[in-house]
């Protein structure tokens, strides 16, 4: 079940799984196949098939930490005979990395008076504005009204963007001229959508680099400016993450994080990456959530994330 930002819970999408496999075929063949691989014909679990399983681990960017933890687990069970035959490996380092995942699952805060706002960040490149048109696409599929606000007033070509993605989901878009003040582009989105009694306001802001203490600083100003048009918002503060950049987007998370107050992690273009194990070393590093994944380029190629599920696609052929 998916417990929705409005309070509604949502039957799991049919078909999900095998989208999931689909999306994350490059993960998978990399990083199962070398396990498989490293447990071929092994039967004795010793300290070179260890060193093998770490190289794996690391190699798909599961992350140092997790790491570790997975392979003191296996020396332990070896240590207190728990575990005597390699074969066995496979299902532990699966039955581990549901658990990490299911460790800051959390789902997003309930909004009894609409509009939620869902502030979305990130830096450039990371496929934010696309992200944010796949979401406008979920929430009006869902039956939800949604308002798109271009906040993103530093490139002229992200507001053009958003207004292609508003045409193409039949969402409005609040926007000014190019370099106007984004707190103010705020400010007129949140009134237009309590005046029109909108569901949902998903605001795109400037992509900026998680160094540039400036643009952060803008970042917090349009968070004050949330809050004095409705105290509790924003409901979420999605950070945008692409999935191809690795461990380094587990730094820019961290940055995000501190200066934004972040809730949880989109990785898109996960399908274009065989590091998909990424998504545990944010989990575990950072304690976020990961919300959604996107897989592809489609409208509808942006899947809610659950962990099971996201484990078994990795794992089941």
């Amino acid at each position: 079940m998916f417990q929705s930002l409005f309070g509604s819970a949502t039957e799991s999408e049919p078909g999900l799984l095998e989208r999931l496999k689909k999306g994350i075929e490059k993960t998978r063949a990399g990083f199962v196949s070398m396990i498989e691989d490293t447990l071929e014909g092994r039967k004795e679990i010793d300290a070179g098939l260890l060193e093998e399983l770490e190289y794996a681990l690391i190699t798909a960017d599961i992350g140092v930490k997790t790491t570790a933890e997975i392979l003191e687990s296996i020396r332990q069970r070896v240590d207190r005979r728990l575990m005597q035959d390699a074969g066995e490996l496979k299902g532990l380092i699966r039955s581990h990395l549901v658990e990490v995942l299911e460790s800051v699952d959390r789902p997003p805060p309930l909004v009894k008076e609409p509009p939620a706002v869902v502030l979305v960040v990130g830096v450039n490149g990371s496929g934010k504005t696309t992200t944010i048109g796949k979401l406008a696409h979920r929430f009006t599929t869902e039956g939800r009204g949604v308002l798109l606000c271009a906040a993103d007033t530093f490139r002229a070509a992200a507001i053009d963007q958003l207004e292609v993605w508003g045409q193409r989901t039949g969402t409005e878009v609040i926007r000014q001229k190019s370099g106007a003040d984004p707190s103010a582009v705020v400010f007129d989105a949140l009134q237009a959508a309590k005046a029109r009694k909108v569901d949902c306001v998903i605001v795109d802001t400037a992509g900026r680099l998680h160094t540039k203490s400036n643009l952060m600083a803008e970042l917090e100003k349009m968070n004050r400016t949330v809050r004095r048009v409705i105290p509790d918002a924003p409901h979420e503060v999605l950070l945008v993450l692409d999935a191809t950049t690795g461990q380094n987007g587990v730094e820019q998370a961290r940055h995000f994080t501190q200066s934004s107050g972040v809730t949880g992690i989109v990785l898109a273009k996960l399908d274009g990456t065989a590091k998909g194990g990424v998504v545990v070393s944010i989990a575990r590093e950072l304690s976020l959530p990961i919300r959604y994944v996107g897989v592809g380029e489609k409208a509808d190629d942006l899947l809610p994330f659950e962990p099971e599920r996201f484990v078994a696609s990795l794992f089941e052929t």
